[in-house]
């Protein structure tokens, strides 16, 4: 009996006297075996296969983790995870602020657009009265310029400062008390610690892109070429991937959809957020699609499998200048340069960036000479006269 119906059906195929059965029978067999093996060894004692295939969990999970050569790939899955969603918990917070400063104080609301500075603008003036001159009756122009000055710090626009000052002192915004206020100056100070958190994240992003995929986020920019790899589940697995495929990454429901629909399929998925389909006309975005996803393949594989490529961003920049000629070729039919050719030129930099880098030293190759046609010649010429030779001498 044998478990396994393939194994079972080769074993029948190559031992013919032999009768092999794989069926359900078999299976509930095994099952009980499996369930009853430490009776049926007297050695094993109780609880030691639990221990074995705890042992042959952490191995294999061991095996896993070491066959991912580039481990960093999961720093920056987990780095633009995390960016997503902080651009989606400032955004709402912001919007928090916003709402709750805007019984206080509501035309800042249209004067500041930006949510950052809107939040910055709020934990400096904290009450819009402070805005207010001392002496109504005789304003200090030296005080209204400190006070300009002081939002000017913030907004980086005097024009601006001036409208957030003057429509502080006509405000129709309803008195709040100084606990709101404080609850408000708490929040607004956090919501600004994140935007700064989220820039200082996306510095961090770009320097493990550098080193990850340097030529992937040269042809694509940090963010997209990120979300590929985070999409993909790792650098590995996006190299895998056909251009087909990649094409379509994060476009999966819309094409089953369309293939259960009879519809249309996606032309593409997370490459539509690059900025060269952006740029292409209706009807070539089709191709820029296909195209930058081929690109996009070529690129991950050199970062993935390319020895001593960490740092050299020379085949993503060359990828990206032949997307530049392709828009070119599709707006003006200038003929773009051939792949091969560009190709040889990114290996000739690659070579000269990765010793400048210092990189892998050079192997220095010992060739053997080769001999010449009429070397050839001549030496066939010898042998077949002293086989004559020795014949003639038989």
């Amino acid at each position: 009996g044998v478990q396994d119906s393939k194994l079972g059906g080769e074993i029948q195929s190559r031992f013919k006297e032999v009768k092999v059965e794989a069926g359900a029978k078999v299976a509930e067999v095994v099952r009980g075996i499996r369930a009853h093996f430490e009776k049926f060894v007297d050695a094993l004692r109780e609880g030691d296969l639990e221990k074995a295939q705890l042992g042959l969990a952490h191995s294999y999970s061991r095996s896993k983790v070491k066959f991912n050569v580039h481990k960093s790939d999961n720093m920056v899955i987990q780095a633009i995870a995390l960016l997503d969603q902080l651009d989606k918990d400032v955004n709402t917070f912001a919007m928090r602020v916003r709402e709750w400063y805007s019984w206080h104080f509501p035309e800042l609301y249209k004067i500041v657009p930006d949510n950052v500075a809107y939040s910055r603008l709020v934990s400096v003036i904290r009450s819009k009265s402070s805005l207010l001159p001392s002496n109504v009756a005789k304003p200090d122009p030296a005080e209204d310029d400190a006070q300009r000055a002081r939002i000017a710090d913030v907004v980086k626009d005097p024009q601006i400062a001036r409208d957030v000052v003057d429509a502080a002192r006509s405000s129709m915004g309803a008195d709040i008390g100084e606990i709101d206020l404080i609850n408000i100056h708490l929040f607004a100070t956090r919501v600004v610690k994140l935007a700064e958190f989220r820039a200082n994240l996306q510095v961090y992003l770009h320097t493990k892109m550098s080193t990850v995929a340097p030529n992937l986020g040269a042809l694509l920019g940090d963010t997209i070429g990120a979300r590929l790899i985070a999409h993909a589940g790792s650098l590995t697995n996006l190299a895998k991937y056909p251009a087909s495929t990649v094409q379509i990454l994060g476009a999966e429901k819309a094409l089953f959809r369309a293939l259960k629909t009879k519809g249309k399929t996606p032309k593409y998925g997370l490459l539509f957020h690059s900025t060269y389909i952006g740029r292409a006309k209706a009807k070539n975005k089709g191709r820029i699609s296909r195209y930058l996803a081929n690109k996009c393949s070529i690129a991950s594989r050199v970062d993935c499998f390319a020895d001593g490529s960490e740092g050299v961003d020379v085949f993503g920049v060359k990828l990206r200048e032949q997307m530049e000629e392709r828009l070119r070729f599709y707006e003006s039919g200038a003929t773009p340069r051939k792949n091969i050719d560009v190709m040889v030129e990114a290996g000739k930099l690659a070579e000269v960036r990765e010793r400048e880098l210092g990189g892998e030293e050079e192997e220095v190759e010992v060739k053997t000479p080769k001999k010449d046609k009429k070397d050839k010649k001549s030496s066939k010429d010898d042998s077949s006269r002293d086989k004559s030779k020795k014949s003639k001498k038989d």
